[in-house]
Order: structure tokens, then C-alpha cells, then sequence
């Protein structure tokens, strides 16, 4: 499992994160998570607010990869692992927490298990393996 390191946390805090998934049949899917937010050093959680295509996607195949960047600044990275969705317990709980009073009720708590991180600046490590 791959660490986050503090950069990596700021960024996942202050900046818009996009999740891609894929369906059944392989059809790729992009859209944004504001509610993108770090659970531990290894693990991502995030808001299932809409119940529509991540979710659905994420119930057929399970792999997320999670990206963010300071555009402004030309740096960020992908994060990828398996994703699961959880509609009680822990981890729909801290997502109810998220959200009270202001978003809607989650239909489901994302968790991504963080196995590889890649870097988005741009030069010669542009897309490389910077955990694993």
C-alpha cells in the first residue's frame, strides 16, 4: 500500500479532486468529488452523493483512480486502488458526518485503497511511479 505524504494531503484538501472509473464493458467514466478527502495514510473517502455512474461503475469493477492538481502551480498527482462502497457502519457514518448540513445525504461512503501513486508535474517525471 502506498503512503500519502503531507504535499499530497494539502493538495487533496484544498483542491478539487476527479475520480475515473470504468463500466462493466470497459466504458470509461471521469467526474469531479468534492467531497474527496483523505481517511488515513493509505485510503481516500469520499461522498456517493448522486448514486449515478462512479457508483455503478465502482459496484461492477471495483478500480478508481483519483486525481488532483493545483493547476496554477503545475503540480499534483494520481491515486489508484481498488474502490469500495459502503452504505452503513464506520465509514457511512463519517461521510453522514461530512455532509450534515451541508450536502446532501450520501447514498454510499467511497473508500479507495491507495496501492499506486503517480506524479502530474510536468518534465521528465510527468506520469511516473512516485509510490508503490
Amino acid at each position: 500500500m502506498a503512503k500519502l505524504t503531507d504535499d499530497m494531503k494539502i493538495l487533496l484538501k484544498d483542491e478539487l479532486s476527479y475520480i475515473a472509473t470504468v463500466d462493466a464493458d470497459g466504458n470509461p467514466d471521469i467526474g469531479p468529488k468534492i467531497s474527496m478527502r483523505v481517511l488515513d495514510d493509505s485510503h481516500l473517502i469520499y461522498n456517493e452523493m448522486t448514486g449515478g455512474q462512479t457508483q455503478a461503475n465502482i459496484e461492477a469493477d471495483a478500480k478508481a483512480i483519483v486525481a488532483v492538481a493545483n493547476a496554477k502551480a503545475l503540480h499534483g498527482y494520481r491515486f489508484g486502488g481498488p474502490a469500495k462502497l459502503y452504505t452503513s457502519g464506520e465509514y457511512f457514518d463519517n461521510a453522514v458526518a461530512w455532509a450534515d448540513g451541508k450536502y446532501p445525504y450520501p447514498k454510499a461512503a467511497g473508500v479507495i485503497t491507495i496501492e499506486k501513486i503517480w506524479t502530474l508535474d510536468p518534465g521528465p517525471l510527468a506520469g511516473k511511479i512516485e509510490e508503490e
